[in-house]
């Protein structure tokens, strides 16, 4: 029979993957997101064309189309978006060439270097309420 652990519950819950498992749970959760916000504008245009305009469908398209225009579900749509492109871009280089994955964590920083400039200044202008 096996004894029990002596670890404390923040120690046990400590995460240990490193940068390989935060771009993965990232990119799954950029898809999710992008599936969630197309679904979410399919939704509001079919209420809003095609029922049969009633108060209660006009109501379930203005709210869903109020929420994924809202800035914060704008700001995490450029997000996923660009986030799940570069790195699909990334692994998609390295899967063509497989002697290239000796390099993945440093083609992890270069991923990083070309998507937080890529996503900070959009978005800082999409919060600053800049017009372009």
């Amino acid at each position: 029979m096996s004894k029990l652990a002596r670890v404390s519950l923040p120690k046990a819950l400590a995460y240990r993957g490193g940068q390989p498992m935060i771009a993965w749970l990232l990119h799954r959760i950029s898809g999710i997101g992008i599936v969630f916000f197309v679904s979410m504008h399919i939704l509001a245009a079919f209420f809003l064309y095609s029922v049969e305009s009633t108060s209660t469908t006009g109501l379930v398209s203005d709210a869903l189309t109020a929420f994924y225009e809202a800035l914060p579900m704008q700001v995490f749509m450029l997000f996923a978006v660009l986030f799940h492109a570069i790195n699909g871009l990334r692994i998609v280089v390295l899967d063509m060439f497989p002697a290239l994955w000796k390099y993945n964590r440093e083609a992890m920083w270069v991923q990083w270097a070309v998507f937080l400039p890529m996503f900070l200044l959009p978005a800082a202008l999409m919060i600053m309420r800049v017009q372009i």
